[in-house]
């Protein structure tokens, strides 16, 4: 290879001074302008020695050279002779390329420092602050319950780090959300994959983080990558919260992340949901409920005092909430047996308003044994369920329900779908035939006599974009609403969509229960990231092991038409070794935000439960 000669280093010299940015540029431009400047002004000492007297000496010419090369106009009021003028003209032509480069170069530097501002690329000093990294349909639901949780919280801060122009983070959350009110969000624009731009979040004093699944291909590598970068960096590590969205990686999840990381099985999860509220009406409404920050939320308290009880005579322990279960060195309990002793390190769940409101009753609320109900509650036999759609989570859904049946029960799958009907094996009680079905299509659906059913499971199809697939979900619940309405068929409908938004559109169709994937999820996250040592409470509330929450019909457990105090419906269910956490009322069904539901009622208001209204329960299956 042959040695460089002089011109080819000089001029990579010259390149790699260059490329230091626009302090460089200056640099290089000033020492153009000083050597213009004296070339002409030593010109002008030679070749017009008579100028130089008339112009005050050397000094003179030199500011006149450097006048003229700045500001090139002043040329037009020059005299002397022609060889003087000439190099004037020489100092103002230079001048105009220089300045020219000069205003460029400041531009370009000007702008490209305005736009690093722009994204937000400082580092954050907060303290207590929640971080949430990455971007989701999520983050606004996420958003707007640590905004209710923090309502009466001076100074609270959220902020978010996401690949994405600062000023439109904050232009998509102020109309999502609207005003934050003492809660100040901040969003920094960068990669959470990136140590470096993980040092811009100040997570050394994060009070917790959330880690969101992107709406793209492959999202949990993306998660699991953050976890790593989480996992490694230096300092004190906050609580992590993390969405995966196929259970299949939750393993890998969870050994990226370490101990310190609380996982969300997102399809489990909403796959559940959907099951229950397909067995239960309303099911989904009373969960919405128990996780927002509208309403009850869920606490740990230690009360020694009840030490020894067991857990049937806690249930009416306190005057303001609602005991659900206990935490002990075993684990989490939900409704546990009635006659579980309470140990002396054992934590009671309860549901209340807030903390603050926590306190023992100081005597047992009076029962009102006329209005108890002792009503043998009938097993449902076989039944026959109709699955319009199919997604990449229906087949969980299909085992989750084969769990849930009798056996003998059918499933009839009608849907477009090329995948429809994969990966159905091992079923026990299920027997399960797919049909060919444009599931919007109205003699289609009418072909599928959908009044053989008793249950109607519509699940969006994520072949289509979200805000297209929930539009087509509204034309298959109107349909199907319009049927009802027209054939006097009654089946329960259970419908899945991704927008909040369009709840409002969907109560027109009057299906018993709607879930929202997506919020279902930000709800999770959102209490996780507000209190992460409940994970193991939600953890157990949506597994299918154990008890889960049942809204049943209220004349099971109290006279209707007849007004009793709720201590009186804890007894009834208590009777049965079931724990009532609330009920619903028929008459407010579709009335937002709660639609009926009332978790942790007023002990002391009388309530008349009549036909339709429901006992919210936690009990086995």
């Amino acid at each position: 290879m042959s040695r460089a000669t002089v011109r080819e280093r000089l001029r990579y010299w010259f390149d790699n001074t260059m490329a230091k940015g626009t302090g460089a540029l200056i640099g290089w431009l000033a020492l153009l302008s000083v050597t213009l400047i004296l070339a002409v002004s030593g010109l002008v000492l030679w070749l017009t020695p008579g100028e130089v007297n008339a112009h005050e000496g050397w000094t003179g010419v030199l500011w006149m050279t450097l006048m003229r090369a700045l500001s090139p106009g002043k040329i037009a009021s020059d005299t002397g002779t022609a060889p003087f003028l000439g190099l004037m003209l020489v100092a103002s032509l230079g001048g105009i390329f220089i300045v020219s480069i000069l205003v460029g170069v400041l531009s370009t530097g000007l702008k490209g420092k305005i736009e690093e501002l722009r994204k937000g690329r400082s580092r954050i000093i907060e303290s207590g602050h929640t971080v949430i990294l990455g971007w989701s349909e999520q983050v606004f639901t996420i958003v707007s319950e640590l905004v209710k949780a923090h309502a009466s919280q001076r100074g609270s801060v959220i902020a978010i780090l996401a690949d994405m122009d600062k000023p439109a983070m904050e232009d998509a959350i102020r109309t999502r959300v609207g005003d934050t009110g003492k809660t100040r969000l901040v969003c920094r624009t960068g990669r959470p994959t990136e140590p470096a731009d993980l040092d811009l979040m100040n997570l050394d004093a994060a009070r917790s983080v959330v880690v969101l699944s992107p709406q793209s291909e492959e999202p949990d590598a993306h998660v699991i990558k953050t976890l790593l970068a989480l996992a490694k960096r230096a300092g004190d590590h906050p609580p992590v919260v993390a969405a995966i969205a196929a259970s299949g990686n939750m393993a890998a999840a969870r050994l990226a992340g370490g101990p310190g990381v609380h996982l969300v099985d997102s399809v489990d999860t909403v796959s559940r949901l959907i099951v229950q509220s397909s067995r239960q009406s309303g099911m989904s409404v009373v969960c919405m409920d128990l996780l927002n920050f509208d309403g009850g939320e869920i606490y740990l308290r230690s009360d020694p005092a009840l030490a020894g009880q067991p857990y049937g005579k806690t249930l009416g322990a306190y005057a303001s909430a609602t005991v659900i279960g206990l935490r002990t060195a075993g684990g989490v309990m939900l409704n546990p047996p009635m006659d579980t002793l309470l140990g002396t390190s054992d934590q009671i769940i309860v549901i209340a308003q807030d903390d603050s409101l926590i306190r023992l009753a100081g005597d047992a609320a009076a029962i009102d044994e006329e209005h108890i109900r002792d009503h043998e509650r009938a097993r449902p036999g076989p039944g026959r369920t109709l699955l319009l759609g199919w997604n990449a989570r229906a087949a969980q859904i299909v085992r989750y329900l084969d769990g849930y049946v009798p056996a003998g029960s059918v499933l009839d799958v009608a849907s477009d779908h090329p995948g429809a009907g994969d990966g159905l094996v091992g079923l026990h009680n299920l027997t399960v035939s797919v049909k060919d079905c444009e599931t919007t299509d109205r003699y289609a659906l009418e072909s599928l006599e959908v009044g053989l059913y008793q249950h109607v499971i519509v699940l969006s199809d994520d072949r289509h974009h979200p805000h297209h697939a929930d539009t087509r979900t509204l034309m298959t619940l109107l349909q199907l609403r319009d049927m009802q309405a027209t054939l006097g068929e009654r089946y329960s409908i259970v419908s899945e969509m991704h927008d909040e938004n369009n709840r409002t559109l969907a109560e027109v169709t009057e299906a018993d229960d709607i879930v929202i994937s997506d919020t279902v999820v930000g709800l999770l996250l959102a209490q996780l990231a507000e209190s992460p040592h409940l994970s193991e409470v939600f953890g157990y509330l949506f597994d299918s092991r154990g008890s889960e929450i049942y809204p049943r019909p209220a004349d099971d457990y109290v006279t209707g038409g007849a007004p009793v105090a709720f201590p009186t419906v804890v007894e009834a269910a208590r009777r049965r070794g079931e724990t009532a956490i609330g009920y619903r009322l028929a008459a407010g069904s579709g009335e937002a935000p709660h639609f009926g539901v009332v978790l942790n009622p007023d002990r002391s208001r009388l309530v008349v439960l009549g036909p339709g209204d429901s006992v919210i329960v936690l009990a086995e299956r």
